[in-house]
């Protein structure tokens, strides 16, 4: 990797690299434990915990969404919600001291292996893109290409993104289809690429059940486990999302909820294809490069 227009130092990277690795193992174990009949939130804990044992922490909570569910779906602390015949997409993602990999993979339990894996193909299309110099939307068009031609449609309002110390979501943004506007990427920017398939419409849109939250900002809160909560997602999660079973409070929903008319955090409502159809996705966290990536989340 070039030195020029590189803003992190090397360490920095090292830190996103050893999330991928990281990350990499976890996901494909916690693939092999999707089966129908598991647990979701045995599957959820479970790899939440194999992160911190390989040395790295959850960089959100891991969202197991299923069919028409294509973000944000996490289980609860008192889910008793089994895997059936359905496609199930697993988002898992790792930082080591705030710098952040990010991975997803669906795993098909529903008998639709041509929708499961063409996101895959749109990803690794798109990776052979991937250099300083090219434009976003170019990237967007070439996933929009191959899911169009096996018969599919792309989410066109879920994205790529960028990944900063402590925040999931930056820019630049990486498009799942071509748009008139973009960006050029530039040397050792950290993308994730996130290609999105349905057989429905090619939108999402949100949902009622919210498990996931985000903090806003900083606070006076009087209520006591309110702002027991706050402390501990100040401290412990910073800006990253955090899960509402991961609150060590006895009412964590009635707390947040404070919290929330205070606006101090916000949520993340599970994100569900318009027309109730099923969505498959693939994504890759990569360093950007002058003549390429790396793919971090690769093994």
């Amino acid at each position: 990797m070039s030195d020029e227009s590189v803003d992190l130092d090397a360490e920095q990277y090292e830190k996103h690299r050893e999330a991928g690795e990281i990350l990499a193992q976890v996901r494909e174990e916690a693939a092999e434990r999707v089966e129908v009949g598991e647990s979701h939130l045995d599957v959820a804990e479970w790899t939440e915990e194999r992160i911190r044992e390989l040395g790295g922490e959850p960089a959100f909570p891991v969202n197991i969404s299923i069919d028409e569910e294509a973000a944000h779906a996490s289980p609860s602390a008192d889910d008793e919600t089994t895997f059936g015949e359905e496609m199930v997409n697993l988002d898992i993602g790792v930082h080591i001291d705030g710098w952040l990999a990010d991975t997803a993979v669906t795993v098909d339990l529903s008998g639709n292996p041509d929708l499961a894996e063409v996101p895959e193909r749109a990803l690794d299309a798109a990776l052979e893109l991937v250099e300083a110099g090219v434009e976003t939307g170019t990237i967007g068009a070439q996933i929009e290409d191959v899911i169009e031609d096996a018969g599919f449609k792309p989410v066109v309002n879920l994205t790529g993104h960028g990944l900063a110390r402590w925040e999931q979501h930056t820019p630049p943004n990486i498009p799942n289809r071509a748009v008139s506007q973009s960006v050029t990427l530039d040397v050792g920017d950290v993308v994730a690429v996130e290609p999105f398939a349905t057989d429905g419409s090619g939108k999402v849109g949100e949902g009622n059940k919210v498990e996931i939250y985000g903090l806003d900002r900083e606070g006076s809160v009087r209520n006591n486990d309110a702002r027991a909560a706050l402390d501990q997602i100040t401290e412990e999660f910073r800006t990253l999302p955090f899960a509402a079973r991961w609150l060590d409070v006895d009412r964590p929903e009635m707390a947040l909820r404070r919290l929330e008319r205070q606006n101090l955090v916000h949520s993340y409502p599970v994100l569900k294809e318009d027309e109730g159809n099923l969505v498959s996705q693939k994504e890759h966290t990569v360093i950007v490069t002058e003549d390429g990536c790396e793919i971090t989340t690769q093994r």
